[in-house]
């Protein structure tokens, strides 16, 4: 059928005043926002073969598939918009339940018209496109795009959705009589949605489906609107015509928004050479005979109903206005936060440089405040948690040295030398016995010394027998604060970039750079304990003199002590055990004292020698705990950390490594894309929603 398009049969939909809020509510359809906000739009629905697609062209006048052996098999979408250029486009808009692959087949059907004569045929091109045939699947969830623009067209959205099923037939399944009336009861639900409820005066309307769903939709009848169509079908005169004409006067089933009577062109005998004008013409000659004169003209014919509707649908608006408003806000907050977490764009390799640097400014900053031990960043947690407390770096390695220093102390030597009288353990050798052992290996290394003198190297010997565990002690230390370090660093770049950002960070930056500074750090460890335990002893220090005197004197009174004693008896604190002394007891004192504190003197040079390596030992063990502490820790590793992840790093970073760490998977671009799209129409929508909302539209 031939149907030339008339420009001004939309026009009394909405004024001129609300075009812009009526393109902004389309650009959000048009973006996809209706998955998540109800729009205002006009639903038509109905009974299978009821005559909606009849009473949509009426509307719309645009022409449909409205022979009888055709019925709506999918829902379709009529999008009429304002443009400086006319065109017709017509699309499939697949099911979101279905297949990214069937998504894409159903999605590149997308044809362009120059006129309308062509809608029909592409519409049915479009069922076939769907799968839709009567051997294949009756029904579909796809929706059917027709976006008609001009520089004349109103802007409104129409949907004519499938009839509904009374009972499975053998073209029509149990499964698309359920599929239906699901895809029926989700438009009717969107509580913005006017439900144009069709009903056919071939049937009985307490009969028809449409108005039981329309009832548990919309149970007070705010939004619905009766439409009676194929009036001419009913015998004048007769009980059937009577109870249709109660129904138009809202007796049987009351309506807030009433009901309209529409009489179409009967689809059996149109030919190629009907036009809308007929249909209009004929429509009116009916309406002005019979019973259906004496209803008010204002619920009679499709030029009423189009002054009804515009007046329904703006009253619409503005009912909707305040919660759409707070809706769409509420959506774009959304919006913004989830675009806030993908953070700045990144397509170019400048952009992705600059956001990799900011990361590491930001990085730098942190590490030196972790350094000086600020913890004034909303970066710290609670110190009482344990992620807390992994993130005070400088608190965790001063607690590592303590530790690390209280091992030294207790655990350095090789064995530790306790007194003559003690008893031996694992781990401890009594003095005497050490002496001992020391003798012997003087008498196996002697050189040119002469009598009762030791070789120096004995000391040195001695000293790095007894500080072979240094080493293992300070390597585990090391780990231990590198190790922390390490957790501190991943805990900021964490804190700092996305997932995805970050593990390719830590992944090609920050833990190829911690592994180098380990090594850095493991060769100043090796050089420090090398220094300090495979050369000569060498010190300057005066407590290390004032340690060996310190021991001889203590030793040698000792022995005084003991040969007093062995001569006076017992010395206490309030009294000598013998009351007299004689001269014979001074002479016998002073014999023991002019006697050898030794037995030999190889004996007094082993004594001498485990002396003056205990008090070199003394002085070197704190300076290596100290070294480590400051050399190591400190220079090494902690004054290293901001720099492994600097702006500068990134300056000398190579493209194809920034790309990698911060170039955006097709799927986040797709993302961001998305996201600044519908932020985009939401403001205006918004804004433009905010305009209207104390204007006259709120008013009407």
């Amino acid at each position: 059928m031939v149907v030339s398009f008339n420009t001004d049969v939309l026009n009394g939909l909405c004024s001129d005043d609300q075009l812009e809020l009526l393109d902004a509510v389309d650009q959000l359809r048009l973006q996809g926002i209706d998955h998540y906000i109800s729009l205002p739009q006009i639903i038509v629905c109905g009974d299978q073969s009821s005559g909606k697609s009849s009473v949509l062209e009426a509307i719309s006048g645009v022409p449909f598939p409205v022979k009888s052996n055709l019925c709506t098999r999918f829902p379709t979408e009529l999008i009429l918009r304002r443009s400086p250029h006319t065109d017709v486009t017509v699309s499939i808009i697949p099911h979101k339940s279905l297949s990214k692959s069937e998504k894409n087949t159903l999605s590149a059907f997308h044809e362009k018209l120059d006129g309308f004569e062509g809608i029909p045929e592409l519409i049915e091109s479009a069922q076939v496109a769907m799968g839709i045939s009567m051997q294949g699947k009756g029904f579909s969830k796809d929706l059917l795009r027709i976006e008609i623009s001009g520089p004349h067209h109103p802007h409104l959205t129409i949907v004519d959705l499938p009839g509904l099923i009374h009972s499975a037939t053998k073209q029509q399944s149990a499964s698309d009589v359920q599929l239906v009336r699901d895809v029926v009861q989700t438009y009717m639900k969107q509580p913005r949605s006017i439900i144009l409820a069709v009903v056919s005066a071939k049937n009985d309307f307490a009969n028809q489906i449409v108005l039981k769903l329309a009832r548990s939709t919309d149970p007070e009848g705010k939004r619905t609107m009766g439409v009676i169509t194929k009036p001419d079908i009913l015998v004048p005169g007769s009980g059937t015509e009577a109870m249709f004409v109660s129904l138009a006067e809202n007796k049987e089933v009351e309506f807030n928004l009433g009901w309209h009577v529409l009489k179409n062109l009967d689809s059996e005998t149109m030919d190629g050479s009907s036009l809308l004008h007929r249909r209009n013409e004929e429509e009116e000659a009916f309406f002005a005979e019979g019973v259906w004169s004496k209803l008010p003209p204002s619920i009679l014919g499709v030029k009423k109903l189009r002054i009804k509707l515009s007046e329904v649908l703006l009253q619409q608006i503005a009912t909707e206005l305040p919660s759409l408003i707070k809706e769409i806000d509420g959506k774009l907050q959304d919006c913004s936060d989830l675009l806030d977490q993908l953070g700045e764009p990144r397509i170019t390799v400048r952009e992705q440089r600059l956001f990799i640097a900011r990361i590491a400014e930001k990085f730098q900053h942190l590490m030196h405040e972790v350094d000086n031990g600020t913890y004034t960043n909303p970066f710290f947690e609670g110190a009482e948690t344990k992620r807390g407390y992994e993130q005070r770096l400088r608190a965790v390695i001063q607690q590592l040295n303590r530790a690390f220093s209280s091992k030294m102390l207790q655990h350095g030597q090789a064995r530790r030398i306790v007194a003559p009288k003690a008893e031996d353990s694992p781990g401890t050798v009594t003095r005497d016995k050490f002496i001992g052992e020391v003798q012997e290996l003087i008498q196996r290394t002697r050189g040119r010394e002469l009598p009762g003198q030791f070789n120096s190297s004995i000391v040195t010997d001695l000293f790095v027998k007894q500080s072979k565990p240094w080493k293992d002690i300070v390597v585990k230390h090391v780990e231990s604060c590198w190790i922390a370090a390490k957790q501190c660093v991943t805990l900021a770049i964490d804190s700092f970039a996305d997932g995805s950002t970050s593990t390719h960070l830590l992944q090609m930056v920050i833990v190829p750079a911690l592994n180098n500074l380990k090594q850095e750090v493991d060769v100043k460890v090796n050089w420090l304990i090398d220094s300090q335990v495979l050369c000569h002893p060498v010190t300057y220090n005066e407590q290390y003199l004032e340690a060996v005197h310190r021991v001889q004197n203590q030793r040698r009174n000792e022995s005084y002590k003991e040969i007093v004693e062995s001569v006076f008896g017992e010395v206490t604190s309030d009294h000598y055990s013998n009351e007299y002394i004689t001269e014979s007891t001074i002479e016998s004192l002073l014999e023991k004292l002019s006697q050898r504190t030794e037995p030999d003197d190889e004996r007094r040079a082993a004594s001498e020698a485990v002396d003056r390596m205990e008090a070199y030992y003394n002085v070197a063990i704190k300076r290596t705990v100290d070294d480590v502490a400051i050399e190591v820790i400190e220079r090494t590793l902690m004054a290293a950390l901001p720099q492994i992840f600097s702006p500068i790093v990134v300056l000398e970073m190579p493209e194809d490594l920034v790309s990698t760490i911060a170039g955006e998977p097709q799927e986040v671009q797709a993302e961001r894309a998305g996201l600044e799209n519908q932020i985009e129409v939401l403001i205006k929508g918004s804004n433009t929603c905010k305009r209207f909302a104390d204007s006259r539209l709120a008013g009407q």
